[in-house]
Protein backbone atom coordinates (compact mmCIF):
# COMPACT_ATOMS: atom_id res chain seq x y z
CA UNK A 1 0.00 0.00 0.00
CA UNK A 2 2.72 2.57 1.06
CA UNK A 3 4.39 1.96 -2.44
CA UNK A 4 1.39 2.86 -4.60
CA UNK A 5 0.82 6.23 -2.86
CA UNK A 6 4.21 7.00 -3.70
CA UNK A 7 4.01 5.95 -7.14
CA UNK A 8 0.42 7.98 -7.23
CA UNK A 9 2.58 11.17 -5.80
CA UNK A 10 5.43 10.22 -8.55
CA UNK A 11 2.94 10.53 -11.26
CA UNK A 12 1.53 14.01 -9.82
CA UNK A 13 4.86 15.33 -9.69
CA UNK A 14 5.91 14.45 -13.32
CA UNK A 15 2.63 15.97 -14.71
CA UNK A 16 2.70 19.07 -12.82
CA UNK A 17 5.92 19.13 -13.72
CA UNK A 18 5.01 18.82 -17.77
CA UNK A 19 2.25 21.11 -17.69
CA UNK A 20 4.55 23.45 -16.43
CA UNK A 21 7.44 23.11 -19.01
CA UNK A 22 4.44 23.36 -21.56
CA UNK A 23 2.83 26.54 -19.74
CA UNK A 24 6.94 27.92 -20.32
CA UNK A 25 7.32 27.10 -23.99
CA UNK A 26 4.52 28.79 -24.75
CA UNK A 27 5.25 31.78 -22.70
CA UNK A 28 8.69 31.53 -24.63
CA UNK A 29 7.45 31.27 -28.06
CA UNK A 30 4.98 34.20 -27.65
CA UNK A 31 8.35 36.21 -25.85
CA UNK A 32 10.28 35.32 -28.94
CA UNK A 33 7.27 36.25 -31.23
CA UNK A 34 7.58 39.95 -29.76
CA UNK A 35 11.11 40.16 -30.30
CA UNK A 36 10.81 39.37 -34.14
CA UNK A 37 8.19 41.91 -34.32
CA UNK A 38 10.42 44.54 -32.27
CA UNK A 39 12.98 43.54 -34.80
CA UNK A 40 10.83 43.99 -37.56
CA UNK A 41 9.79 47.18 -36.63
CA UNK A 42 13.39 48.79 -36.20
CA UNK A 43 14.21 47.41 -39.31
CA UNK A 44 11.32 49.41 -41.06
CA UNK A 45 12.34 52.69 -38.70
CA UNK A 46 15.83 52.31 -40.18
CA UNK A 47 15.02 51.63 -43.81
CA UNK A 48 12.80 54.93 -43.35
CA UNK A 49 15.24 57.24 -42.09
CA UNK A 50 17.25 56.17 -45.41
CA UNK A 51 14.45 57.06 -47.42
CA UNK A 52 14.68 60.17 -45.65
CA UNK A 53 18.15 61.16 -46.21
CA UNK A 54 18.20 60.15 -49.51
CA UNK A 55 15.20 62.37 -50.27
CA UNK A 56 17.09 65.09 -48.40
CA UNK A 57 19.91 64.42 -50.79
CA UNK A 58 18.34 64.83 -53.62
CA UNK A 59 16.30 68.34 -52.34
CA UNK A 60 19.76 69.45 -51.55
CA UNK A 61 21.48 68.26 -55.17
CA UNK A 62 18.31 69.89 -57.00
CA UNK A 63 18.37 73.03 -55.17
CA UNK A 64 22.47 73.38 -56.30
CA UNK A 65 21.24 72.74 -59.44
CA UNK A 66 18.46 75.21 -59.63
CA UNK A 67 20.37 78.02 -57.85
CA UNK A 68 21.85 80.91 -59.85
CA UNK A 69 19.69 80.14 -63.08
CA UNK A 70 17.22 82.98 -61.72
CA UNK A 71 18.47 86.13 -60.80
CA UNK A 72 17.44 86.91 -57.34
CA UNK A 73 16.60 90.19 -58.25
CA UNK A 74 13.53 88.03 -60.65
CA UNK A 75 12.95 85.50 -58.26
CA UNK A 76 11.98 87.79 -55.41
CA UNK A 77 9.85 90.00 -57.91
CA UNK A 78 8.01 86.62 -58.61
CA UNK A 79 5.24 86.67 -56.20
CA UNK A 80 3.26 83.61 -54.86
CA UNK A 81 -0.20 84.83 -56.06
CA UNK A 82 1.60 85.25 -59.87
CA UNK A 83 3.18 81.76 -59.39
CA UNK A 84 -0.22 80.50 -58.77
CA UNK A 85 -2.19 82.27 -61.66
CA UNK A 86 0.03 80.64 -64.20
CA UNK A 87 -1.88 78.11 -66.89
CA UNK A 88 0.87 74.71 -66.01
CA UNK A 89 1.07 72.57 -68.64
CA UNK A 90 1.49 69.46 -66.26
CA UNK A 91 -2.46 70.61 -65.12
CA UNK A 92 -1.35 71.49 -61.19
CA UNK A 93 -4.66 72.52 -59.20
CA UNK A 94 -5.07 75.56 -57.04
CA UNK A 95 -8.39 74.59 -55.08
CA UNK A 96 -10.66 71.75 -54.76
CA UNK A 97 -9.66 68.41 -55.88
CA UNK A 98 -9.30 67.28 -59.51
CA UNK A 99 -11.60 64.41 -61.25
CA UNK A 100 -9.37 62.43 -63.79
CA UNK A 101 -11.37 60.23 -66.81
CA UNK A 102 -9.70 58.21 -69.41
CA UNK A 103 -11.30 57.74 -73.19
CA UNK A 104 -11.14 57.25 -76.56
CA UNK A 105 -10.09 59.53 -78.83
CA UNK A 106 -12.67 59.44 -81.56
CA UNK A 107 -10.40 61.80 -84.11
CA UNK A 108 -12.49 65.39 -82.99
CA UNK A 109 -13.09 64.55 -79.45
CA UNK A 110 -12.48 62.16 -76.23
CA UNK A 111 -15.26 59.48 -75.38
CA UNK A 112 -15.32 58.75 -71.88
CA UNK A 113 -16.30 55.85 -70.34
CA UNK A 114 -19.74 57.21 -69.37
CA UNK A 115 -20.21 57.63 -73.41
CA UNK A 116 -19.82 61.66 -72.95
CA UNK A 117 -18.31 63.22 -75.42
CA UNK A 118 -15.15 66.24 -73.86
CA UNK A 119 -13.83 68.84 -76.43
CA UNK A 120 -10.53 67.93 -77.08
CA UNK A 121 -8.46 71.39 -78.38
CA UNK A 122 -7.82 71.07 -82.08
CA UNK A 123 -4.14 72.85 -81.63
CA UNK A 124 -3.34 70.34 -79.26
CA UNK A 125 -4.94 67.12 -81.21
CA UNK A 126 -2.77 68.43 -84.25
CA UNK A 127 0.40 69.09 -82.49
CA UNK A 128 0.15 65.65 -80.80
CA UNK A 129 -0.99 64.15 -84.01
CA UNK A 130 -3.86 62.10 -82.08
CA UNK A 131 -4.97 59.04 -84.13
CA UNK A 132 -8.64 57.68 -84.12
CA UNK A 133 -8.42 55.09 -81.95
CA UNK A 134 -5.70 56.49 -78.85
CA UNK A 135 -6.51 56.55 -75.47
CA UNK A 136 -6.49 59.88 -73.47
CA UNK A 137 -6.24 61.27 -69.55
CA UNK A 138 -8.39 63.92 -69.12
CA UNK A 139 -7.76 65.84 -65.95
CA UNK A 140 -10.27 68.22 -64.97
CA UNK A 141 -8.63 70.60 -62.02
CA UNK A 142 -10.29 72.36 -59.45
CA UNK A 143 -10.18 75.49 -61.19
CA UNK A 144 -12.31 73.96 -64.30
CA UNK A 145 -9.03 73.63 -66.76
CA UNK A 146 -8.79 70.74 -68.82
CA UNK A 147 -5.67 68.81 -69.34
CA UNK A 148 -5.34 65.99 -71.78
CA UNK A 149 -2.52 63.66 -71.75
CA UNK A 150 -1.69 60.47 -74.59
CA UNK A 151 -1.63 57.34 -72.46
CA UNK A 152 -2.25 54.92 -74.53
CA UNK A 153 -0.95 55.37 -78.56
CA UNK A 154 -2.32 52.69 -81.08
CA UNK A 155 -0.13 51.21 -83.99
CA UNK A 156 0.09 54.02 -86.67
CA UNK A 157 0.42 53.16 -90.12
CA UNK A 158 1.97 56.17 -92.61
CA UNK A 159 -0.41 57.17 -95.83
CA UNK A 160 0.59 59.31 -98.50
CA UNK A 161 -2.78 61.12 -100.61
CA UNK A 162 -4.05 64.01 -101.95
CA UNK A 163 -5.92 66.76 -100.02
CA UNK A 164 -9.22 68.00 -100.57
CA UNK A 165 -11.27 70.75 -99.26
CA UNK A 166 -15.17 69.99 -99.66
CA UNK A 167 -17.68 73.36 -100.26
CA UNK A 168 -18.27 73.38 -96.44
CA UNK A 169 -14.99 73.78 -95.72
CA UNK A 170 -14.14 70.86 -94.47
CA UNK A 171 -10.49 68.90 -95.51
CA UNK A 172 -9.85 65.53 -96.40
CA UNK A 173 -6.95 63.24 -97.79
CA UNK A 174 -7.77 60.72 -100.28
CA UNK A 175 -5.52 58.06 -100.99
CA UNK A 176 -6.29 54.72 -102.59
CA UNK A 177 -9.93 54.95 -103.10
CA UNK A 178 -10.30 55.54 -99.70
CA UNK A 179 -11.65 59.15 -97.93
CA UNK A 180 -10.31 60.82 -94.37
CA UNK A 181 -11.35 63.73 -92.43
CA UNK A 182 -8.27 66.03 -91.39
CA UNK A 183 -8.73 68.53 -88.58
CA UNK A 184 -8.58 72.42 -90.11
CA UNK A 185 -5.92 72.78 -87.76
CA UNK A 186 -3.67 70.48 -88.39
CA UNK A 187 -4.20 71.78 -92.54
CA UNK A 188 -3.99 75.14 -91.96
CA UNK A 189 -0.99 74.86 -89.15
CA UNK A 190 0.70 73.17 -92.57
CA UNK A 191 -0.85 76.29 -95.09
CA UNK A 192 -2.12 73.11 -97.16
CA UNK A 193 -4.47 73.84 -99.82
CA UNK A 194 -6.77 71.51 -102.08
CA UNK A 195 -4.32 69.52 -104.31
CA UNK A 196 -1.50 69.64 -102.31
CA UNK A 197 0.34 66.11 -100.99
CA UNK A 198 -0.30 65.14 -97.49
CA UNK A 199 0.64 63.06 -95.28
CA UNK A 200 -1.25 61.20 -92.67
CA UNK A 201 -1.62 58.82 -89.76
CA UNK A 202 -4.05 56.49 -89.55
CA UNK A 203 -4.77 53.59 -87.05
CA UNK A 204 -2.58 50.28 -88.68
CA UNK A 205 -4.94 48.21 -88.01
CA UNK A 206 -8.88 48.69 -88.91
CA UNK A 207 -10.93 51.33 -90.36
CA UNK A 208 -11.39 54.63 -88.98
CA UNK A 209 -13.26 58.11 -90.43
CA UNK A 210 -10.37 60.50 -89.41
CA UNK A 211 -6.56 60.62 -90.06
CA UNK A 212 -4.09 62.80 -88.20
CA UNK A 213 -1.97 65.23 -90.66
CA UNK A 214 1.77 64.18 -90.33
CA UNK A 215 3.03 66.75 -93.39
CA UNK A 216 1.88 68.32 -96.33
CA UNK A 217 3.73 68.77 -99.43
CA UNK A 218 2.91 71.59 -101.39
CA UNK A 219 1.88 71.72 -105.32
CA UNK A 220 4.35 73.01 -107.62
CA UNK A 221 2.86 76.37 -108.80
Amino acid sequence: MPNQNKNTDDDLALETDGEAKEYLGEAGAKNSAKDEIVNIAKSKMVLARKLLGNIKENNDRLMELLAGILPDNDEAAIGISQLSEENFEAGEETSGEARVIEGVFDGENMIGPDGKQYSVPANYASKSKLVEGDILKLTITGTGTFVYKQIGPIERARVVGVLERAATGEYFAMADGKRWRLLTASVTYYKGEAGDEVVILVPKNGESKWAAVENVVRKSE
